[in-house]
């Protein structure tokens, strides 16, 4: 307040009235006013970058006028729908500084050109006054110097909070934080042994130090873990796009509803995720979703509905597509199966396993090739994919109703929390998030199970595999086996190994592409003492165990 009658009095003394008359009249702050101009890149629409949510949080900034420019659109003829040929220039008039304005773009800037330059600078202006006023205030822009100088200790909260909301966000490239978490990895690693040594020793000061730094090891995990994770709502705008093509080249009306955006996953699943995304949208729209007529003549609405879904169930992400047209035409399916030679004519199968035959490479039940379907790529490319993450995908299918797949991702693929197990005298790590419990297989249930590897869990048969015999070790099991019990989705498997060693922060190293053939192991580590474990893959364990289970129940 002293400050502020110290400015007054300037004032008016300078410009001969009554400071009193002076000091009724607060200041009122004016804002600046920013000339932005931005193009986006020419795949930005494909990518799901939409200018629209840009220019709306520029005028949450202030008000603005916004100009679109035009220069650089080409011909009709030579127009290309699909890429973005527009620049905007924008001129805002905001209290918010520049940093404030640059967040807006945060998410883009890699790729973009952003041009922002200030039109006018801040200034403190009174209510209107005589020109003599106007010129007292020039005259005194030297004490007014002075007093901003001392002023600047004293700044109210708001002000500090809008001068230091450019710093909340710090953007850095992605290849730093592919490498961190490359470092994070081999701290973890580094950490396994050092658990290992203080085990084996005696020290008392040693052990306490290394469960510290196990402690501090998982949290920097974790905290690692959620810097890469991004919302899904970026992999899901990318559809709009696709949803509006494809319902111009079908001839079909679709609407796109999405649901669980905020649900995060690590950033390289999200960019691995996109072509099978697109692939069962693709196949939801010109095999499942059927014309406006016939949907009329059905009972339903004219417009065909696509969903897309996502949520959290534990260390996974399950990323639902569900459509409510025609469903799975079960004849057709058995049909081409069987003039595939993937099926003998008039085999008994389930329900399940006839709908992942949709699955098999080259299979498609398409009249003609189009450039949506027909050529029997896509659904095998979906499969491999979805496996190739260490996910699941499931489908079910009303006739009449619609369809609904089901992808299980795992929220990363760098670390993940293992079950350390032993078969014969090599150590394989199962995926902790796939177990579910773990049981004793006693000598008598070994040798009565012979030949029919079933055992009884809650009034449920549950099938079994000995990785000893699967793995080929060649040696006697040992007395005390344990099962490892694993699922994906609803289907349940045992693993019979000789030991359970323990839990084991696994950091996930890729096989060489001498071993990408190899089905049952999805990657490997390094363990504490610098031998390798490799890591089970529980999709087609569990997958393998089930077709052993059908054949055995064909079979009597």
């Amino acid at each position: 307040d002293a400050l502020l009658a110290r400015l007054h009095a300037a004032v008016a003394a300078a410009a001969g009235g009554d400071p009193g008359a002076e000091q009724a009249a607060e200041p009122v702050p004016t804002a600046t006013t920013w000339k932005v101009k931005f193009s986006l890149p020419a795949d930005a629409l494909v990518n799901g970058t939409r200018p629209l949510p840009l220019l709306d949080e520029l005028r949450e900034l202030g008000p603005c006028q916004v100009t679109a420019i035009t220069d650089n659109v080409p011909p009709l003829a030579a127009l290309e729908p699909t890429e973005c040929h527009l620049a905007w220039e924008v001129v805002l008039t905001t209290e918010h500084p520049k940093a404030a304005i640059e967040d807006v773009f945060i998410f883009v800037l890699d790729d973009m050109t952003l041009e922002i330059e200030a039109l006018g600078a801040p200034e403190v202006s009174a209510p209107a006054a005589s020109t003599p006023a106007a010129v007292a205030v020039s005259e005194v822009a030297a004490p007014l110097v002075s007093i901003a100088a001392e002023s600047s200790a004293s700044e109210t909260p708001a002000s500090e909070a809008r001068a230091s909301r450019g710093g909340e966000t710090v953007r850095v490239p992605a290849e730093r934080l592919d490498e961190l978490m490359d470092r994070v990895g081999e701290l973890v690693i580094a950490q396994s042994r050092l658990k290992q040594v203080a085990a084996a020793g005696a020290d008392p000061n040693l052990r306490a130090v290394s469960e510290e730094i196990e402690r501090l090891a998982a949290e920097l995990r974790d905290t690692m873990m959620v810097v890469r994770m991004v919302p899904v709502a970026q992999l899901f705008g990318r559809f709009r796009r696709l949803i509006h093509d494809l319902a111009r080249d079908t001839g079909k009306t679709i609407e796109l509803t999405t649901e669980g955006e905020t649900t995060e996953l690590d950033k390289t699943v999200i960019e691995r995720l996109a072509d099978p995304l697109v692939h069962l949208i693709r196949n939801s729209a010109d095999h499942g979703l059927e014309t406006p007529e016939e949907r009329k003549a059905a009972g339903k609405s004219p417009a065909g509905q696509v969903r897309l879904t996502a949520r959290q169930a534990g260390a996974e992400v399950i990323i639902t597509i569900t459509d409510d047209g025609r469903g799975v035409n079960r004849e057709r399916v058995r049909a081409k199966a069987e003039e595939n030679g993937l099926i003998q004519p008039g085999a008994v199968l389930s329900d399940h396993d006839l709908l992942q035959l949709i699955f098999h490479p080259g299979f498609s039940t398409a009249a003609a090739i189009t450039n949506l379907s027909g050529r029997g790529v896509g659904m095998d490319v979906v499969k491999r994919t979805i496996e190739g993450l260490r996910g699941s995908i499931e489908m079910k299918s009303e006739p009449g109703q619609g369809s609904q797949i089901d992808l299980r991702i795992p929220l990363t693929l760098a670390i993940i929390d293992g079950l350390l197990v032993r078969v014969g005298q090599a150590r394989y790590v199962i995926p902790l998030a796939a177990v579910e419990e773990c049981v004793e297989l006693s000598a008598e249930q070994d040798v009565r199970s012979t030949g029919r590897s079933l055992i009884t869990l809650r009034d449920q048969l549950v099938p079994f595999i000995r990785l000893r015999e699967l793995f080929h070790t060649g040696q006697a099991p040992d007395p005390h086996q344990k099962i490892v019990v694993v699922s994906t989705g609803q289907e349940r498997v045992g693993l019979v190994v000789d030991q359970i060693l323990g839990d084991h922060q696994t950091v996930i190293k890729s096989l060489s592409a001498f071993h990408a053939d190899v089905e049952t192991f999805s990657g490997a580590t390094i363990l504490g003492d610098g031998g390798v474990a490799l890591i089970l893959d529980i999709a087609h364990l569990v997958a393998a165990g089930q077709r052993r289970d059908a054949q055995l129940r064909a079979a009597g």
